[in-house]
């Protein structure tokens, strides 16, 4: 066990993964990547990281891993080291891809397998998520909550383990304001006074809620299920005091940890909004979308003129290898525990915050001084975008400019039998999805909460003095100069990643 006594630095940390088996779920997302390519190249001598991973079978899960992880050019310093050759046989050697799924009992994975697994694992992360804010309630609880029961399930079987790793999100705290601290849901607990949730009872609310859209058996059945179980989402979200399912489901999936890991020792990291890699192995690089990119994307098509935003406001951000480095951290410091359940913030809010304004500010700094040429050369003009500080606002600048135009048109429709149906129905469908994306959106663009991290800021404490160029598992905010990351580093990562 390492002690929280000032003691950690790289080079303990790295030496702590030798030799060691690490179970890793999630791992084709974003930050599981930047997890195992990190493990990889600090500490070369780990003895192997399973990723679990959908698929198939092995070989569907191999090639999956080889396309979705190692292909990646996050790891590019690793296949310089190496070689290509020596690369893939470095892989082939620490890499076990397993076909399996978190929403199944044993991670679907067979008895032999699991039995090796159990034999073999020192740590187990828990990356695995939906992170659709408005996704399918029988979806998200199976892999934000069940995911975590099956996991616990499986902890418990593993002789050798010293560490169960779960990534939540800060925004699992909800839509509060002032200070938010480092501490996880217990069961029961909701955000709605009055309330009280029961995890079992929303599962058998699900299963009643399906029964019951099967014996009705009217019209496209998979279309109207789909559809409820979205609705069914958002409407208990709201009932215990969530906005959205998303956010609802990963506090679910705390309380789910707290009541199972037992003396297992249990880390549980929430993030707020994970941005491209600050330092290494590759700055600005990304993977998917996140909700403020929208605005360089937009400014970048120039196809957005307006966006739901308060410039003044804060919005939390960290960068992804910052998160990794804290996850190694925190696995370090309190390995072998028993019984340990700890939270850290990865978060920024409060030690540096970052405005919306800094973001806007950059983009239009960066696409002024680089413009965007169109597809026949010529440069595309950069123009000023609007922002509303509220949803209020949006809805009257969407009623004047939208819907009225809409009712005329409905109106014009009906004089002329129907002439302009088709259009009517394809813009109202389009004008009804937008106000619905404001309404699962915009509590998120207008969080005025603070996350506190002060048990990060301890477990900074904890690490060796270093300067922010050499500190190899640098996880502080307050090293981040955010008008010239996002300038010099998020945004060239945008284009280059994600718009390419």
């Amino acid at each position: 066990m390492v002690m929280m006594d000032g003691s950690l630095d790289a080079e303990k940390i790295a030496a702590y993964f030798k030799g060691k088996s690490i179970l890793v779920t999630g791992a084709t997302g974003f930050l599981g990547k930047i997890l195992v390519e990190k493990i990889l190249r600090v500490q070369p001598d780990v003895r192997k990281i399973y990723l679990l991973v959908r698929a198939i079978d092995a070989d569907s899960a191999k090639q999956r891993v080889e396309a979705e992880v190692t292909d990646a050019e996050l790891f590019c310093l690793l296949r310089e080291k190496h070689g290509k050759g020596g690369f893939e046989l470095f892989v082939d050697e620490k890499i076990v891809p397993l076909a399996g799924d978190v929403i199944f009992e044993n991670m679907g994975l067979d008895a032999p397998m699991l039995e090796e697994l159990a034999k073999e694992v020192d740590i187990i992360v828990n990356g695995a998520a939906t992170t659709n804010f408005y996704e399918r309630y029988d979806v998200a609880l199976d892999v934000n909550v069940m995911g975590v029961k099956y996991l616990c399930q499986f902890a418990k079987k593993c002789a050798n383990l010293k560490m169960l790793l779960h990534v939540s999100t800060a925004f699992a705290a909800g839509d509060r304001e002032g200070l938010i601290m480092e501490k996880p849901f217990k069961k029961g607990e909701t955000l709605k006074e009055g309330t009280y949730l029961d995890i079992d009872a929303e599962l058998r609310l699900v299963g009643d809620v399906k029964k019951e859209l099967l014996q009705d058996g009217s019209g496209d059945h998979d279309k109207t299920e789909r559809k409820a179980m979205k609705e069914l989402g958002l409407q208990r979200s709201r009932h215990f005091g969530w906005s959205n399912t998303y956010v609802f489901t990963k506090a679910m999936g705390e309380m789910m940890l707290g009541q199972l890991h037992g003396a297992i020792p249990a880390v549980i990291l929430r993030p707020s909004i994970i941005t491209s890699i600050f330092r290494d192995p590759v700055p600005g690089w990304m993977q998917g979308t996140r909700t403020i990119d929208s605005i360089i994307i937009g400014y970048a098509k120039q196809n957005l003129s307006c966006f739901l935003a308060d410039l003044e406001l804060t919005m939390d951000v960290i960068p992804g290898d910052m998160v990794a480095n804290a996850m190694m951290a925190a696995m370090v410091a309190h390995s072998g525990e028993e019984g340990a359940e700890v939270m850290y913030h990865t978060t920024s809010s409060l030690r540096n915050p970052a405005p919306y304004g800094v973001l806007y500010e950059s983009g239009r700094r960066h696409f002024y001084e680089n413009p965007r040429l169109g597809k026949d050369g010529r440069v595309i003009p950069t123009k000023e975008m609007h922002f509303f500080k509220t949803i209020a606002s949006f809805h009257l600048y969407m009623l004047v400019k939208y819907k009225l135009p809409l009712e005329i048109l409905h109106l014009v429709n009906l004089l002329l039998c129907g002439l302009f149906s088709q259009l009517y129905e394809d813009l109202n469908r389009k004008y009804k999805f937008v106000v619905h994306l404001v309404d699962v959106y915009g509590p998120f663009a207008f969080f005025r909460g603070c996350f506190d991290d002060m048990n990060l800021e301890r477990l900074r404490l904890t690490m060796a003095a270093a300067s922010p160029e050499e500190d190899l598992f640098n996880f502080d905010p307050k090293t981040i100069d955010w008008k010239e990351y996002f300038y010099k580093i998020h945004i060239p990562g945008i284009l280059k990643y994600v718009l390419k």
